[in-house]
């Protein structure tokens, strides 16, 4: 019998494998729903190509080893960012981010005397950069990239060889300059150093620890050094670090009271309040991680709005950025401050058996890695397509019944990004994993970074 994971693998392959491309130059039709049918004269302008991409990108992340929810932002900050680059210069309203981001100069740039075929231009780069971002992927995976790189090429047979040439040449020659610039980053091949073990947490009053029955999955801090790395947007890497609650353990403090707040919740959820928890937990080892919850969600707006290829790849190349460099900013915090969870604290002071609904991860509280990057992607989709945008969000359709809390995942449906970024937040206290100042506060951070990707300049 077919595992779990082998048998999701599978409906993602072909839920892939059905989608489509849109037409060339000139046509303005804009794609219906994600998979069309092919048809004869394909539209480079509209998004599909751009939704399909996006959709392997989430595939890979979730069936790739090692893919923490920190080196899951760093790569879909580059994937987004390569999708973007490798079509901007053919859109004269549009600006590259060559420039503007921290440490990238320039890129390669188009033959303004030549045609290019601007879907051929992104198929190519998404493919090269996925796979080497993924490096450490299965034989298995990278087939699947190169299946989706050559499917889309074949939609484009009928034109011109040396267009194509040309097209698929650009759209490499941009993946592999932005990845030699990500290898600087200080987050390169982090893969390899998830879990490290020259890194002292300190001990005391107040710090987090690994309790000895702990329902994590490890019992050494998560990247503690991602913080140090570099952000994409210059902006986002001077951001003040805010500061937790001080620690106290009186039972009048309010400190004491954030703590027990998260107790006496945990006691009493109701179904829906479990499965919101569940929604959001996106589990590394059993999804796309909780930035690509968000990637995902750019996916869902592309797909709900319609919008041109262009447009679609600077919601991805945004949303991307923004939720890198929310990780980044996050962990910054939490190991300036090596802040506990409720769980040392309620153990300890108010209930020495209690569980969290939802378990434990392997690094610090403050601040909330959720709610940070949920923030930052709502900031940057709602700059993008308005204040009230109604979608469902289907990101776990199909995954059925989850092993752990044995809770069906449901779709759920909101009427803005914001309303999904702030359920997001509230999963972690539902969760018992974070107070409600963690949530806040990565609240508060997430909108700041967002923003400052907004202020990139993305158009004349």
């Amino acid at each position: 019998m077919k595992s779990y994971y082998q048998r999701k693998f599978k409906v993602a392959i072909i839920a892939i494998g059905l989608l489509s491309s849109g037409l060339f130059m000139n046509g303005c039709n804009k794609t219906k729903e994600e998979d069309p049918a092919p048809v004869a004269v394909v539209d480079t302008t509209t998004a599909s190509t751009a939704i399909r991409w996006g959709k392997m990108t989430l595939v890979i992340a979730e069936k790739t080893p090692g893919n923490t929810p920190t080196y899951a932002s760093r790569g879909f900050g580059y994937i987004g960012l390569t999708m973007y680059e490798s079509i901007v210069g053919g859109n004269k309203a549009y600006l590259s981010m060559a420039g503007q981001l921290n440490g990238l100069t320039s890129l390669p740039k188009i033959d303004t005397t030549q045609k290019y075929n601007w879907a051929l231009s992104l198929n190519a780069g998404q493919a090269w950069i996925i796979k080497n971002v993924y490096e450490q992927t299965s034989d298995v995976n990278k087939k699947s990239i190169d299946s989706l790189e050559s499917k889309i090429l074949a939609e484009y047979k009928a034109e011109k060889q040396d267009i194509i040439d040309r097209s698929v040449k650009y759209g490499q020659d941009v993946a592999k300059a932005i990845f030699e610039w990500s290898k600087t980053d200080g987050g390169y091949q982090g893969y390899n150093r998830n879990f490290t073990t020259d890194y002292m947490v300190p001990v005391g009053l107040g710090y987090w620890r690994t309790p000895s029955f702990s329902q994590s999955a490890s019992t050494l801090p998560l990247h503690p050094y991602w913080g140090k790395n570099r952000t994409f947007a210059t902006a986002n890497n001077t951001l003040p670090i805010p500061k937790p609650i001080a620690y106290n353990a009186s039972p009048y403090s309010q400190y004491y009271a954030q703590f027990l707040e998260v107790y006496a919740k945990n006691k009493v959820l109701t179904q829906e309040e479990k499965e919101i928890a569940l929604f959001w937990g996106d589990d590394p080892s059993r999804t796309f991680t909780p930035p690509g919850h968000s990637y995902s969600i750019a996916r869902i707006a592309v797909k709900t709005a319609k919008p041109t290829l262009i447009k679609a790849a600077q919601t991805y190349a945004m949303v991307g950025m923004s939720i890198a460099d929310a990780f980044t900013n996050c962990w910054k915090a939490k190991y300036t401050y090596n802040a506990e969870r409720p769980s040392t604290f309620i153990r300890t002071y108010i209930d020495g058996s209690w569980l969290s609904f939802w378990p434990e991860p392997p690094f610090p509280a403050f601040y909330s890695g959720h709610s940070v990057q949920s923030a930052a992607s709502a900031t940057v989709l709602t700059k993008l397509y308005g204040n009230e945008f109604k979608y469902t969000d289907d990101s776990h359709e199909g995954r059925g019944q989850d092993p752990l809390t044995f809770i069906f995942y449901k779709n759920r449906s909101y009427g803005s990004f914001w309303e999904a970024a702030e359920e997001s937040a509230y999963s972690r206290f539902l969760g018992g994993i974070h107070c409600r100042s963690d949530n806040d506060t990565g609240l508060t951070e997430g909108r700041k970074i967002g923003q400052n990707i907004n202020n990139l300049k993305w158009t004349k």
